[in-house]
């Protein structure tokens, strides 16, 4: 079906009807309208290659995200990635995911970026002083960071205030009279994660307590439920525990109800960053720190990729989100 048989069906010009279903503005909302109900109905859809080259855009934007470690395995990263890919649909834009080998020689993003294949990237999981960045802000390719790091130049990026996370978190507990509080971190330097461990940490200090439970484990269910079973094997073993991600989460409140500590007389205070995953097999409603709704952060990422490619100002496109601590039923006084 052709743009002319719509322009004639409405009595207008081949030239209007293309801009009014182009989005271009200087179409008015009524003939907008009117033009785009008449495509409805004659089951019209624009040549999408065609309208792409004429207007230099490819309706595309990358995700890019490393390797080691592998964040699809994470349920919390993937029901992100999905919202976003979910939103930037309703706009027609397609999410293409671009995995990056921090050790190869050459970024495998950089090819989307000299190819022009992608309209902007997303950034996952950024280092404190990420090459990345560095290489696509020198390059003067729009891009949106997933966390903060150092730049010469100002840049756009969505983050969570992770420091906050870990900082309240043991607070609470502090404030129920712990004082032997185990962390169980990522053994890698992502921002977050390091912003997650120095929260733990600052809040420690604040209190002169120590810091000898914190460990360092690969982020899986197995890393978290051994860390645990060698931390109450200790001659004086923590008395709350708190967990970076929720893998580690799961396999900490597996060990601890295995050994029935996660209820009873005896418990250890359990705190989970993101909470348990959904397929958990801990029925028990442990404590949480949450960073809002999948459906929440995909929107807010999506609207601010759209913005970056239209030229919206970066310095609008910094935002800093706070979480939120949910106690649940495990955090309690020392047993």
């Amino acid at each position: 079906m052709s743009l002319k048989a719509i322009a004639k069906q409405l009595g207008l010009s081949v030239t209007t009807v293309s801009r009014a279903l182009n989005g271009y503005d200087d179409v008015s909302q009524e003939t907008k309208a009117r033009v785009e109900a008449e495509a409805q109905r004659r089951g019209y859809r624009p040549n999408t290659f065609a309208r792409r080259l004429k207007m230099g855009k490819i309706d595309a934007v990358g995700l890019v995200f490393p390797v080691h470690p592998v964040p699809l395995n994470n349920s919390v990263f993937m029901d992100m990635v999905g919202e976003i890919s979910r939103e930037l649909a309703q706009h027609e834009v397609d999410l293409l995911l671009i995995a990056d080998d921090d050790n190869a020689d050459r970024h495998g993003f950089m090819r989307m970026v000299q190819g022009r294949r992608v309209d902007a990237l997303i950034v996952a999981h950024t280092l404190d002083n990420d090459p990345r960045l560095q290489q696509l802000q020198s390059a003067g390719f729009p891009f949106l960071a997933l966390g903060r790091s150092q730049l010469a130049q100002p840049y756009a990026w969505f983050d969570f205030d992770n420091h906050a996370g870990t900082f309240n978190a043991a607070n609470h507990l502090i404030s129920l009279g712990h004082e032997r509080i185990a962390l169980l971190g990522e053994n890698n330097y992502q921002a977050f994660i390091t912003q997650r461990r120095n929260g733990y940490l600052d809040a420690l200090a604040n209190h002169q307590l120590c810091t000898d439970y914190l460990r360092e484990v690969p982020p899986t269910r197995r890393a978290g439920y051994k860390a645990v079973q060698e931390l109450m094997a200790l001659p004086s073993p923590p008395t709350a525990i708190i967990t970076d991600c929720n893998s580690h989460g799961d396999g900490a409140a597996m060990a601890l109800q295995h050994m029935g500590l996660l209820t009873g007389e005896n418990r250890v205070s359990l705190v989970v960053y993101d909470g348990l995953p959904t397929d958990s097999i801990v029925e028990t409603d442990v404590a949480a720190v949450i960073q809002s709704t999948r459906e929440g952060v995909g929107k807010q990422i999506s609207s601010m990729v759209l913005g970056l490619i239209s030229g919206q100002p970066i310095d609008s496109l910094q935002i800093l989100w706070q979480p939120e601590f949910f106690p649940g039923v495990t955090t309690n006084p020392p047993a």
